[in-house]
């Protein structure tokens, strides 16, 4: 996980290895979400990282015994939804608000639920996530 400071730990950096050894595509994000390693590559980028039949993911999943999913980086607040919406598919949610200082996702009862997690383990995961990527705090309404 890639934070705010820009450091990345070791085993990170491995699964950024990995992932450019295999796809031939770099890129320096990659964050765990629900027991899933996220890997985030420019939009154009995003076929050539999962190759044919998405066999470089089977690849990947198989060597590090979790699930992956490769995303378009977001280019900017305007694309907060869509990457929101990327990262926790296939829960729905309503909206997703973006204010000077934190980023407001809208979303039903189940699904607010489903967002929290047990725990509230995926919320501090996307807390963590949307701080990183876009400087703001993350909160559901």
């Amino acid at each position: 996980m890639i934070t705010t400071t820009g450091t990345i730990d070791m085993q990170d950096m491995r699964y950024l290895n990995l992932f450019a050894k295999v796809t031939h595509v770099n890129t320096r994000f990659c964050f765990p979400y629900n027991n899933m390693i996220y890997f985030c590559v420019p939009k154009q980028m995003i076929n050539k990282a999962l190759g044919k039949d998405a066999e470089n993911l089977r690849k990947i999943s198989n060597v590090i015994k979790k699930r992956v999913r490769v995303i378009p980086i977001p280019q900017g607040e305007q694309h907060a939804k869509e990457f929101i919406k990327a990262i926790v598919n296939p829960i729905e949610f309503d909206d997703v608000e973006v204010t000077a200082d934190e980023v407001i996702v809208k979303a039903g009862r189940q699904s607010k639920a489903m967002l929290i997690g047990r725990n509230k383990v995926r919320l501090a995961e996307m807390q963590k996530i949307i701080k990183s990527f876009f400087g703001k705090e993350f909160r559901l309404a």
